[in-house]
């Protein structure tokens, strides 16, 4: 069952018993993958992150052996790891494993767009249940794989391992913009759909993007993409981190007033 191929399968479907089965489990151990994270050291959290990485490239690995035993290398959709989701092997490599502006890159794409990326799979699992079982290696990966993500950017900024800015942007678009001008002409050449930028995705909502926006679409994707997950992420933590500084501020004036009571007595 683990290892069958999407001929020999019954798909279980979004939004069914299974998916909430998964998604609930997924939500339970990052929660608890959290409390007993929360208060790591940076040094700490660099070295959990690139164990992570390693484990979830061998993961990769296993699923581009499997794609290809099944599939064969014509269809590049199955195994090539250039999909916005796959962003996270390569931005572990470099938060965990580089120095700089490679860090910084790795450092802002965790702690926005693997969050959001991993939220929208985790609620919206298209390319895995609606052509697999719950039980099956590509499934559970892909809950794996995205799970992490959300814990990984969340831990993240938990811990203030890395801060989000706004000038951060750059950082973040200019590997979106990257990385689809590579999946482009991947996409040209085996007519192919990576990243999702060059072909309609009928019955997801991106169906909905490419019946508005026509000939523009690869343009438009690239853009929503190298600019909605950032400012998401980025405008939720500025307003916690708001709400923080006046919740310090609050307890501080308190403490003040308790200390001039005290005095005045």
């Amino acid at each position: 069952m683990l290892f069958k191929n999407v001929n020999e399968v019954i798909p279980c479907g979004m939004f069914s018993k299974e998916h909430f089965i998964l998604l609930a489990i997924t939500t339970f151990c990052i929660v608890i993958a959290l409390k007993y994270t929360k208060n790591m050291k940076k040094e700490k959290v660099k070295n959990l992150i690139k164990k992570i990485t390693i484990i979830l490239w061998i993961l990769e690995i296993i699923k581009i052996v499997f794609n290809i035993i099944n599939y064969g290398i014509r269809d590049v959709n199955k195994y090539v790891p250039l999909y916005f989701c796959s962003l996270i092997l390569y931005a572990g490599i470099f938060s965990g494993f580089c120095k700089g502006v490679l860090k910084k890159v790795g450092d802002v794409f965790l702690s926005t767009g693997g969050i959001i990326a991993g939220m929208v799979f985790l609620i919206i699992p298209l390319t895995s249940l609606t052509n697999y079982p719950a039980i099956h290696f590509i499934s559970i990966h892909s809950f794996i794989l995205h799970g992490t993500m959300v814990y990984i950017g969340l831990l993240m900024l938990i811990t203030r391992y890395t801060t989000i800015e706004k000038n951060d942007i750059i950082y973040y678009s200019s590997t979106i913009i990257g990385i689809s001008g590579i999946a482009y002409i991947v996409n040209m050449i085996f007519n192919s759909n990576l990243m999702f930028i060059s072909q309609n995705y009928p019955g997801t909502f991106i169906e909905i993007i490419y019946n508005l926006s026509g000939i523009m679409f690869p343009i438009v994707m690239v853009i929503l993409q190298a600019t909605l997950p950032f400012y998401i992420v980025y405008i939720a933590y500025q307003k916690l981190k708001d709400k923080n500084i006046e919740n310090v501020n609050i307890k501080i004036n308190a403490q003040s007033d308790n200390k001039e009571e005290i005095y005045s007595h």
